[in-house]
């Protein structure tokens, strides 16, 4: 990792991303032996056409192995789409997961907002299906000065609820709540986990984002004893599976005392993730590791190559 040239206190200008020129593609074909795979959130900057079925094939020129499709300002995707994804995905092996809007909040209180909040997260685990895709995450909400204990108990209430509307409707897609980077958010890691044990039988994990969960904390969690600490709350509060199937986001991040400022290149971060993949190694954890740096495919790749190095692949 590069030094900090910055206070990471005091986040710098939010970067615009750089725009992938090679040549870190040589041999990163995914391989077999892989336990984790790397891409993007959202089309990468190089992909042309610069859409969903795009983003699948220049993912796998490129040898990464997962899209998150970002559905940030509304899942608004036409059916035909769909089907041109869903096509892209089984002929490269892309895995596609997706994320849910922004404007996702289940603890508002009005309850208009939060019915529509409902049929944000269940139009992003239809979309999803319909791509051939699975993964839905998203933010659950924000706690508005309540009492944290009540709202983790309505949380787990309506998200439960959403997963038994889909299972019922047929629909495989597992619901993916997203740990959080300000401390406003409801969606800390003890948090998820918390509910994910007690919501045991449904079709729920949780999305880990290491890089919000260092910004939360200001600049804590994030080394090797950190890391492995996380992944046994994991395993411990979700089961073991938690660990093979993972779900994470990661990028360089600008935080201030009140947690997450925006998304930075890794190279212009504190972000520890050679000492991250070494306790995914330890941990025997598999999954998808989704990019959502400013920089997207090229940080994506990075990772992808730190990774193989610590994991002799």
């Amino acid at each position: 990792m590069k030094a900090m040239g910055w206070k990471p206190g005091v986040p710098k200008e939010k970067p615009k991303g750089r725009v992938y020129e090679g040549p870190l593609h040589v041999n990163a074909k995914p391989k077999k032996s892989d336990l984790i795979f790397f891409g993007t959130g959202g089309v990468p900057h190089s992909a042309q056409p610069q859409n969903h079925p795009g983003a699948v094939r220049r993912l796998a020129e490129l040898g990464l192995g997962v899209y998150e499709m970002e559905f940030v300002h509304g899942v608004r995707i036409r059916p035909e789409t769909c089907e041109e994804v869903k096509a892209a995905q089984a002929e490269t092996g892309i895995r596609v997961t997706a994320h849910g809007p922004y404007y996702i909040n289940l603890y508002s209180l009005e309850e208009d907002k939060i019915e529509a909040s409902r049929g944000r997260v269940l139009d992003t685990a239809r979309a999803l299906e319909a791509c051939g895709g699975d993964g839905a995450c998203f933010h659950p909400g924000f706690y508005q000065k309540r009492d944290p204990a009540e709202v983790h108990a309505f949380m787990t209430k309506q998200i439960g609820e959403l997963a038994g509307i889909l299972e019922k409707e047929g629909c495989p897609v597992r619901l993916d709540p997203e740990t959080t980077g300000k401390g406003s958010q409801f969606g800390s890691l003890d948090e998820l986990c918390e509910m994910g044990g007690a919501l045991s039988g449904k079709n729920i994990s949780i999305t880990i984002d290491f890089a919000h969960i260092h910004a939360r904390s200001a600049g804590a969690n994030n080394t090797y004893d950190e890391f492995a600490a996380q992944l046994e709350l994991m395993k411990n509060k979700l089961g073991p599976q938690a660990l093979t199937s993972m779900h994470i986001h990661l990028s360089g991040i600008a935080y201030t005392e009140k947690g997450e400022a925006h998304h930075l290149e890794l190279d212009d971060s504190d972000m520890n993730y050679p000492d991250l993949f070494r306790a995914l190694i330890d941990f025997g954890a598999s999954g998808r590791v989704v990019c959502e740096s400013p920089a997207l495919e090229y940080d994506a790749l990075i990772m992808q190559k730190a990774y193989r190095k610590l994991n002799g692949s």
